[in-house]
């Protein structure tokens, strides 16, 4: 059996060889592996932002039902087994390396071996059919028609959290162009729920998608939501007759409540049992990182994974909610629209510190510093991060993290040597 160790060695070298365009490798891997998607009850879940948040919300309550729930999301924050999730918990080390003990041989079976992200979505459907899980949550990386993860047959929902400008560069630089890579995880008489703007050319694709694959269609619906609350210790609502909290304080979030009461709805009409009780508990109890996550109170510190336009919008309607200014730590990747972020965030921003997320796709700190009005560029990630936080200690403002998720760890890294 592998150890942990050799499991990641494994998938460093299945690194190497980049990512490769189509879903021959990874279908003929499932196949090898006895195609175990098709045989879970599969909640498929696309979309440009709100992925994360609105599988964790989901998970949550559907364990508070008592559904045995997998959930696999992307990108992993603090490692390789954060990946994956069982009714909300981490898998454990020793877990994953059970499981890649058994993917190895097969892999290495293959004339065309698969790549990393192939191998980590084979690993999350043969986990959750090995646990016994009644539903797994499985988020795409990145588009959805040719995304790894798109090897199921038969998914009990699929979901489009919503059609934004990302990854261009592969998708398309267009609404429809992006929305048709989305749609690609619609399947034939399979149920899909949309939780996106209807006025404009994304939706028509999605649509078209639907009915040509006569598949039912759904769409957000805020009718039963009203008496919403904001703050930083989370936002309540009532839905229907039931007063809901979450301590996810991003203003966004209400629109990720909206789309887990709205897939809940669909999913009791499928077969499942969810009652309102299940979901004001689930929600209550839903944790999920770097979504305007409170790090530190003593300077206020926090993290936010906003990192394409649509998502510093929702950035910015948040901090508007809460600070009159900030302290700005931002590091994003290169291919980001990243010259618009100055107008986008300018007037809350007391001092912007860029920073190089530890990526090779990542933006160098000068270029971004030159973007905005009054900035620091800092080469050394942990200094920009040292310097960032001494200041907004020192002016008493909030300090707030953005950009990529991959600079998560690094973060939480050197904020926790800070305070020791």
């Amino acid at each position: 059996m592998a150890d942990f160790k050799q499991a990641c060695d494994y998938l460093k070298i299945a690194s190497s060889r980049g990512s490769k365009l189509g879903l021959e490798r990874v279908v003929g891997l499932m196949e090898l592996l006895g195609n175990p998607q098709n045989k879970l009850k599969v909640i498929h879940v696309a979309g440009t932002n709100g992925k994360g948040s609105f599988c964790a919300m989901l998970s949550s309550v559907l364990t508070q039902a008592g559904y045995k729930t997998g959930s696999f999301n992307t990108p992993a924050l603090t490692g390789i087994t954060d990946y994956f999730r069982i009714d909300g918990k981490e898998i454990s080390e020793d877990k994953f390396a059970e499981i890649m003990t058994e993917i190895i041989p097969v892999c290495e079976s293959m004339e065309e071996k698969p790549t990393e992200f192939e191998i980590i979505s084979a690993a999350a459907y043969l986990l959750f059919y090995r646990e016994k899980c009644d539903i797994a949550i499985i988020e795409c990386c990145m588009g959805g028609d040719t995304d790894a993860t798109n090897t199921i047959e038969k998914p009990i929902l699929s979901i489009i959290t919503n059609v934004q400008k990302d990854h261009t560069a592969f998708l398309g630089d267009t609404l429809p162009k992006i929305a048709s890579h989305k749609a690609g995880v619609i399947k034939s008489s399979c149920p899909v729920f949309y939780g996106g703007e209807t006025a404009c050319e994304a939706y028509d694709v999605i649509e078209s998608r639907a009915e040509k694959l006569n598949s039912p269609l759904y769409l957000q619906d805020f009718s039963d939501i009203s008496d919403i609350k904001y703050s930083l210790d989370g936002i309540s609502l009532e839905y229907k007759d039931t007063e809901i909290h979450t301590g996810l304080s991003g203003a966004y979030q209400v629109s990720n409540i909206a789309n887990v009461l709205n897939c809940i709805s669909i999913l009791n009409k499928c077969g499942l049992d969810i009652s309102d009780d299940n979901i004001k508990k689930g929600l209550e109890n839903t944790k999920w990182h770097g979504r305007f996550e409170i790090l530190s109170h003593n300077p206020l510190v926090i993290f936010d994974g906003a990192h394409n336009p649509d998502g510093i919008s929702q950035a910015v309607n948040t901090i508007e909610k809460y600070f009159d200014r900030i302290i700005l730590l931002i590091g994003v990747m290169a291919d980001k629209e990243y010259k618009l972020y100055n107008n986008m965030l300018g007037k809350y921003i007391d001092t912007a510190f860029t920073v190089k997320p530890d990526n090779p796709r990542a933006l160098d700190s000068e270029i971004l510093a030159g973007t905005f009005e009054n900035a620091r560029a800092y080469p050394v990630f942990s200094e920009g991060v040292e310097k960032a936080y001494s200041y907004a200690k020192e002016k008493n403002l909030p300090l707030v993290a953005l950009g990529s998720l991959y600079m998560y760890k690094e973060f939480t890294d050197v904020l926790k040597n800070i305070k020791e």
